[in-house]
């Protein structure tokens, strides 16, 4: 499960929406770019700032910074998971990823693939739901979660997809990238379950509060 993971916790500088910054002592915290100004207010000290700082305004005086170049090729939320694999890291939680600008948050959603691609899992959290990209593989929900998920097809034609302990549920389907078949389903409390076989899934559901409740 996550909680018993270690996990390298990544604030950028989009909306918070509501979701409540607090760290685990075994967490490692990176501030990207603005997402300092977020880390505090919450009264949480990063352990590691990167980015250009031009959402910031200004290069912050702290112990462990790495100064980007505007002209740049990843964006501050992509350098900071880049540091993070370096450092061991394979699970990331984003903060800050999603409102603002479009292009922003359609960039932290590609992150998240880029994460899968890698061997690890990314989630953005934020606006009362979290994020993730799945790759070749499965993700479990407990029964205490509710509200709706939705499952989108990241990329190529993602085949073997199924999805089980839901209220609308299928197997071995295949996914397109260009139709959103897989959006409004609902948590019906029961332990639930989505796979797919071949290719990357996004997944989106309601959650509120710090870690998600998954049993993966």
């Amino acid at each position: 499960m996550i909680n018993d993971k270690k996990v390298c916790l990544i604030v950028g500088a989009g909306e918070l929406d509501g979701a409540v910054l607090c760290r685990r002592e075994s967490d490692f915290v990176i501030a990207a770019d603005g997402g300092l100004k977020y880390l505090a207010e919450a009264g949480v000290t990063p352990d590691l700032v990167v980015g250009d700082f031009d959402s910031l305004g200004y290069k912050p005086n702290h112990p462990n910074i790495i100064c980007h170049p505007p002209e740049k090729d990843d964006t501050d939320t992509m350098l900071a998971v880049k540091e993070g694999f370096a450092r061991g890291f394979d699970t990331f939680l984003l903060y800050a990823g999603l409102g603002g600008r479009l292009d922003h948050t359609v960039a932290n959603l590609q992150t998240l693939s880029y994460i899968a691609e890698r061997g690890g899992r990314g989630y953005i959290v934020g606006g009362n739901s979290v994020s993730t990209v799945i790759r070749n593989g499965k993700i479990e929900f407990a029964a205490e979660n509710s509200g709706m998920i939705s499952v989108f097809c990241s990329g190529e034609t993602a085949k073997g997809v199924t999805i089980s302990g839901l209220k609308y549920e299928v197997e071995d389907a295949e996914l397109g990238s260009d139709f959103p078949l897989g959006a409004s389903n609902e948590f019906c409390g029961k332990a639930a379950a989505v796979s797919v076989k071949s290719g990357r899934l996004l997944i989106i559901w309601q959650q509120q509060g710090f870690y998600p409740l998954l049993q993966d």
